[in-house]
């Protein structure tokens, strides 16, 4: 199986043509190539490019657990870096189509830059989706190891709780995160961001993703922190996300659609060995 691995701010994703998939991905195979002792070390994969009656490309995004993601930032940049990287786009712009919905980008900087339009944020209970009555998820309490976090909700295309914090922390991310994931109030798990303040266009960020656990950076995860913090009119529409792997420029317009810009660096491309795709390993 052939591949291109690329990181977006240390975010690892593959990317896999469907040609390598003449049947539905099996979640072993999946699992097997994101493994970071038994097989590529990856954050995900990306299968693409796909046709598409909506869109210039296709995409599917895979966590490494093999349950399907609707939409990744950072993966779609990468996505557009390999569809630059094999000539099939140019520096004009393109649009995606995936599982939560389709966006524009386009490739700049010899390669090396991505913007994408990832579509309009929504904060309510039904879209995102959260537990309860139909309401605005905002500064509402959730209670996780005796302690109470408060949080805002939101989905651009996939979901997202934001917690707000004075100091974030990897720590945090890594013990709150998976509880906070799989907490009954969210009914398809949801991705999680610990944000912290910094003035009118800066926000610290620490992540922890669903299906993927910890991640030096998120483009999903950036744009959905930056909504929060515009719609709790803590910043301005023009936001500087930091994480530990680097900074997503976040742009936010009256009606809330959100774009973001930000790096995406080529690591290498391989093959993966059909000894490899086959094994089990506990």
């Amino acid at each position: 199986m052939d591949f291109r691995k690329y990181h977006a701010l240390g975010n690892v994703y593959l990317v896999v043509s469907p040609d390598e998939f003449p049947d539905e991905p099996a979640a072993l195979i999946i699992k097997n190539i994101c493994h970071k002792h038994y097989g590529v070390a990856s954050d995900g994969v990306l299968i693409g490019p796909f046709s598409s009656n909506v869109a210039d490309f296709g995409l599917r995004i895979f966590n490494p657990d093999a349950s399907e993601a609707e939409k990744s930032g950072n993966g779609l940049r990468i996505f557009c870096r390999s569809l630059w990287d094999q000539g099939l786009v140019k520096d004009k712009p393109f649009t995606i189509e995936t599982k939560g919905g389709v966006v524009k980008a386009q490739v700049s900087d010899n390669g090396l830059r991505v913007d994408v339009e990832m579509g309009k944020v929504s904060f309510l209970s039904q879209d995102i989706p959260v537990w309860g009555e139909s309401r605005e998820v905002l500064l509402e309490n959730l209670n996780v190891m005796s302690l109470n976090h408060i949080y805002s909700a939101v989905t651009i295309g996939n979901p997202h709780c934001v917690i707000l914090v004075e100091s974030p922390t990897e720590i945090m991310a890594k013990e709150f995160g998976p509880l906070i994931e799989t907490h009954p109030n969210f009914p398809n798990r949801t991705n999680v961001q610990f944000m912290q303040i910094i003035d009118r266009n800066h926000i610290v960020i620490e992540i922890w993703e669903r299906g993927a656990g910890y991640t030096l950076a998120s483009g999903s995860s950036s744009c959905a922190a930056a909504a929060v913090a515009y719609k709790l009119g803590l910043c301005d529409s023009s936001i500087k996300v930091m994480m530990p792997g680097g900074q997503i420029d976040v742009e936010i317009n009256d009606d809330f659609r959100v774009s973001m810009s930000g790096g995406v660096t080529s690591i290498c491309h391989g093959s993966i060995s059909t000894e490899c795709l086959s094994q089990l390993f506990h």
